[in-house]
C-alpha cells in the first residue's frame, strides 16, 4: 500500500507558484496525479490550454479564473472541472495565499500561448 508522507512530497515551483506532487506514477500512482496547489497573493498564472481534464478544488482563499474565454471568481468549496482542451488561467487578487487540491490523469501537458509546452513533471 503505498503512503506518501507530507515530508516526502516534492515541491514544484513555476509562474509564481508552487505545486506539492503526492500521487505520481513515482510515488506509486498507475492512472491519476494529485496534488496541492498554493498560489501567492497578487500571483497570476499564464493562460494554458490542457490535453487532460483537471478538478481543482479550492481549499483555502479565492481565485479569479479564466475558462474558455469565461471569467469567474470562486472560493474555499468550490470545484473547478477543466476538460481536456480548454484553456485555462488563474489570478490569485487578495492578499493571501490561495490552497487547491488538483486531480488529473497522468500524461497532463500545457500549452502556453506563445505556444510553449510545459510537461509538468508533478503530473507525469
Amino acid at each position: 500500500m503505498p503512503v506518501i508522507r507530507s515530508t516526502e512530497a516534492v515541491t514544484h515551483e513555476i509562474h509564481g507558484a508552487r505545486f506539492v506532487s503526492y500521487a505520481r506514477p513515482g510515488t506509486g500512482s498507475k492512472e491519476l496525479c494529485a496534488w496541492r496547489g498554493e498560489i501567492p497573493a497578487g500571483t497570476k498564472a499564464p493562460l494554458h490550454t490542457v490535453n487532460r481534464e483537471e478538478i481543482l478544488h479550492i481549499l483555502e482563499g479565492e481565485l479569479v479564473v479564466t475558462l474558455d474565454g469565461r471569467t469567474d471568481r470562486v472560493g474555499a468549496g468550490d470545484t473547478l472541472i477543466i476538460n481536456p482542451g480548454a484553456t485555462f488561467g488563474a489570478e490569485n487578487p487578495t492578499d493571501r495565499t490561495t490552497v487547491t487540491w488538483v486531480t488529473t490523469s497522468i500524461g497532463l501537458e500545457a500549452e502556453l500561448a506563445d505556444g510553449t509546452h510545459i510537461v509538468p513533471p508533478w503530473a507525469n
